[in-house]
């Protein structure tokens, strides 16, 4: 009878040992996970910060006087006098 006992004790401690190790690694695996997590959120903001940028810019490009405003200060072209200027009826 003892060494049933005995027996049973040691598969029962065998058995703890092998959930300890089962939570150690769990808690591993969910640090790894949480720490991916961190990761993909700051990725994340560096994207949203990245996309108010270009919908900034792209505001600034599609405003209406751009390419007036361009031509004056790249081309230096400015407009003509009123009395220069030809209509062309259809």
């Amino acid at each position: 009878m003892a060494a049933i006992k005995n027996i049973l004790l040691s598969i029962l401690i065998a058995m703890l040992l092998l959930s300890a190790i089962a939570v150690i690694y769990s808690k591993y695996q969910s640090r790894l996970l949480f720490i991916e997590i961190q990761k993909k959120e700051k990725q994340l903001d560096d994207y949203q910060v990245e996309w108010g940028r270009l919908q900034l810019e792209l505001t600034t490009l599609t405003e209406e006087n751009r390419i007036e405003i361009e031509a004056r200060n790249r081309l230096m072209l400015t407009l003509p006098a009123q009395n220069k200027i030809v209509y062309i009826k259809p």
